[in-house]
């Protein structure tokens, strides 16, 4: 079973915010995951890298990861250290990109629109429980499922694969 979120500092991005974005295309001509994750987000909040802290939750409005299908976009997310992101909707490609890494996504529009920058928030992968802890709300979202869990888990489709655990 997937260890909770607990108590995690959430940063606030507002409707389609898209890949472009998230990593510019401009960087994509290395492959150090440091080196992308060094310039995640710089186009929509240069303050981003400096101060993303590990297990922080991205809160965001609809079609978030919209644009292209790069896989860059949820991996230089994952190596900035986010734990969560919580979203009223994702672009369907960026959905399943992040489950393939191992990075956890939720869309709830209630707990998205309420929660504001700096909100404290936990997660409870196993119940669908979200709670945030500043505005004293708990919402239920769909719990993952356990083999989503076990994606999760190994940090990735491709870890699960090596482990043996697709059988």
């Amino acid at each position: 079973m997937s260890a909770p979120i607990t108590q995690a500092t959430t940063i606030k991005y507002g409707d389609n915010v898209d890949t472009d974005v998230i990593i510019p295309a401009r960087y994509l001509n290395t492959t150090n995951k440091q080196e992308l994750a060094s310039h995640c987000m710089e186009d929509l909040d240069p303050t981003f890298v400096s101060r993303v802290q590990p297990g922080d939750v991205i809160i965001a409005g609809k079609n978030f990861g919209c644009g292209s299908s790069r896989e860059h976009a949820p991996m230089v997310i994952k190596e900035c250290g986010v734990a969560l992101i919580i979203a009223e909707s994702f672009a369907r490609i960026f959905y399943r990109n992040s489950l393939n890494i191992g990075l956890p996504i939720v869309e709830c529009a209630e707990a998205a629109k309420e929660a504001e920058e700096g909100d404290k928030i936990s997660a409870d992968f196993n119940t669908g429980v979200i709670t945030n802890h500043t505005k004293g709300k708990q919402y239920e979202v769909r719990a993952f499922p356990p083999f989503l869990q076990g994606i999760i888990e190994a940090g990735g489709l491709p870890n699960l694969a090596k482990e043996g655990g697709l059988d």
